[in-house]
């Protein structure tokens, strides 16, 4: 386990455990945080512990042209019901994605202190947000990391049926337009793998990541 100071540095990826740890420790100063996605890094960690620096092998991926939209869901754009927004209320979002319950988890790995962080470099115009609304009303959304070719999905949230998968569609079709290469998911879920997202080796993650 590598510990991590002042110092802006990270041990190579393939030194990460079992489990996908790489490293413990340091802080979340927007330079930082630019450096871990830049690596295949990201942090995971509960309020009040050391922050945890990740990055697991196999990486849950979505390469743009295996989305997979449902009859189902695409009945439910058709109907135009949502209308989608990029980058307007990221703080919302992100604090949205703090609060919104989830199935087996007691609490949340969003502190206040991450929600500040990410907001920072949403200043600077890396951390991007999808927003879904009904009514005029905030109903769902996504946030993540833009690097230019690969963006890094952090978490998204759904206050009513669908929201979350119309930011999904929406921002895998923005990706598209932009050429990037990649959506990255960080680690397995069956919604994710319903949505066409699939595990690869870390090695190819690092490889795409590092073609710009």
């Amino acid at each position: 386990m590598y510990y991590v100071f002042n110092e802006l540095f990270f041990p190579p990826v393939s030194e990460a455990d079992e489990e996908g740890i790489l490293a413990i420790g340091g802080d979340l100063d927007p330079e930082r945080l630019k450096l871990a996605y830049q690596s295949g890094i990201f942090p995971w960690f509960n309020e009040g512990e050391p922050i945890l620096w990740w990055s697991p092998d196999p990486r849950m991926v979505l390469f743009l042209e295996e989305l997979i939209v449902s009859k189902s869901m695409r009945n439910v754009l058709n109907r135009k019901q949502f209308t989608v927004t990029f980058n307007e209320s990221f703080r919302e979002v992100i604090s949205n994605c703090q609060k919104i319950k989830r199935e087996g988890q007691d609490g949340t790995w969003i502190s206040n202190e991450m929600i500040d962080a990410y907001c920072e470099l949403n200043k600077q115009g890396i951390a991007k947000s999808v927003e879904v609304w009904q009514d005029d009303v905030l109903v769902g959304g996504l946030y993540g990391i833009d690097l230019g070719h690969v963006f890094c999905g952090e978490s998204m949230f759904s206050k009513v049926s669908n929201a979350s998968k119309v930011a999904f569609i929406a921002l895998v079709n923005y990706l598209k337009e932009g050429n990037y290469q990649l959506l990255d998911c960080q680690v397995y879920n069956s919604h994710l793998e319903s949505l066409g997202c699939r595990e690869i080796d870390r090695e190819e993650f690092i490889a795409i990541l590092k073609k710009e």
